[in-house]
């Protein structure tokens, strides 16, 4: 069976979905047809750690929308469809459950989790898609776990050790670098240590795992016993689909888009975590982020159906929670903004994130980085307690980043106060103040 549309999506998460609806708004009358692997299409891949713990009552919950308010829309929704390859020449997609033949094509496949440097992964689970999620959430709720490891301390794998801990888990984390959270710098991301260590969370660092068994992970020539072992060690692209197909591809795999998210592939698109994208400072890289996904699908789906608007890029900006501490970096880290070829210099400040004289008032470490030739804003990072604003005072940084102001700008903004909120000069513009202070010292002594 051959069924023929205007415009085919494959991939039902961010990117994919971004953009259905957006052609839909723009183009009504098109005919969007979505081809969807599993049976769960728009879901928040992003709250499994928090349908996981029980904060959120159910992983129904996580649907951003259901099927019927995505159906309500007017796009074609076709689940439990695997895409065996593209035809771009036939302008064709082969499935196991028939042909599709298409006037334009999204590809929105996402990424897979990368554990291929570890040995006996299939001891262990991963939390990817609701089946990963399903699979670990039964083993718990069945075997009653009493300790777990995680292996890989980035966003996620922190996350689920706070979850499993609410379930009753004995949790280890395992980094194979010097300091948890690689996405920030060593002497900021140190700051979690305790906030983990005092929630009953154990931190290993410079181990690297390089088995898992049956009975727990091996590192070197030891081994470690745990009842249960997640593995959360990065994402890779998914673009075998398009790779097949004829698509360029960088070196790590990823597929080449332009600004308007085009393949090389005629009437062929490709959005999220399976693309390059565009860095605000650092030019062409790979970092996949659901907030980038959700625009470059947004993109993909005007372009199809005829509103050319560029994408504008990103400056990398992501957060985490961990139990009652908040972290969070926008921009590039000191070392980062040297290999790209900046002068940085950093100044880490720690202020009160609303007058102190007010009760409650608690500390914000902020870490600002400038370059030391033009002044330019280059990164920030921030850690601080959760409901002290730290996230969004970040993402003011970010909209300087993001417009290439310099450090001593973020003084002009106009930012509001009041005392229990926060002061004259808000948190980020004490620290930008320090910096900038520090900055004239170093001119001086130059």
């Amino acid at each position: 069976m051959t069924m023929q549309t205007t415009l085919l999506i494959i991939g039902g998460s961010d990117a994919g979905i971004s953009a259905a609806l957006r052609a839909k708004e723009l183009a009504p009358d098109t005919d969007v047809t979505l081809l969807l692997a599993d049976s769960y299409p728009n879901l928040s891949i992003c709250g499994f750690p928090y349908a996981f713990s029980g904060e959120v009552p159910s992983w129904e919950n996580l649907r951003h929308r259901t099927l019927a308010d995505l159906e309500a829309t007017g796009v074609n929704f076709h689940l439990e469809t695997t895409v065996n390859a593209i035809d771009p020449a036939a302008h064709r997609v082969t499935t196991n459950r028939g042909d599709f033949v298409y006037e334009k094509l999204i590809v929105g496949t996402g990424a897979l989790p990368e554990t291929s440097h570890i040995k006996g992964t299939d001891n262990a689970f991963v939390l990817h898609n609701m089946a990963d999620y399903f699979a670990i959430d039964q083993h718990v709720t069945t075997t009653t776990p009493k300790t777990a490891a995680i292996v890989g301390v980035g966003y996620i794998g922190i996350e689920m050790a706070e979850a499993l801990v609410k379930r009753g888990v004995q949790t280890t984390l395992y980094q194979r670098g010097p300091e948890i959270l690689p996405t920030m710098s060593p002497d900021m991301s140190h700051l979690l240590h305790d906030t983990l260590r005092e929630n009953g969370v154990d931190v290993v660092t410079d181990y690297a795992v390089s088995e898992i068994t049956s009975d727990g992970v091996v590192i070197g020539d030891q081994a470690a016993a745990f009842d249960l072992v997640l593995v959360v060690t990065g994402v890779k692209p998914n673009s075998t689909l398009l790779a097949h197909a004829g698509a360029e591809l960088a070196e790590n795999g990823a597929v080449m888009v332009n600004d308007f998210m085009q393949t090389n592939l005629e009437d062929v698109y490709a959005a999220g975590d399976l693309t390059i994208t565009k860095h605000r400072l650092l030019g062409t890289t790979y970092l996949p982020l659901g907030t980038t996904a959700h625009k470059q699908g947004r993109i993909a789906g005007a372009h199809a159906v005829g509103l050319a608007t560029p994408f504008q890029g990103i400056v990398g900006s992501q957060v985490l929670k961990a139990f009652d501490k908040v972290a969070v970096r926008t921009g590039l880290l000191p070392d980062e903004a040297t290999q790209a070829g900046f002068t940085p210099l950093s100044v880490t400040s720690v202020v009160d994130d609303h007058k102190a004289y007010i009760p409650g008032a608690t500390k914000i470490t902020i870490q600002i980085t400038g370059d030391q030739h033009t002044g330019q804003l280059l990164g920030a990072q921030l850690i601080g307690q959760f409901g002290s604003e730290v996230a969004k005072r970040s993402d003011v940084l970010a909209s300087a980043i993001f417009n290439k102001m310099t450090v001593s700008a973020v003084s002009d903004l106009d930012l509001s106060y009041s005392p229990p909120i926060a002061a004259p000069w808000d948190a980020i513009q004490q620290a930008t103040q320090a910096w900038e202070q520090a900055w004239r010292a170093a001119q001086k002594r130059a």
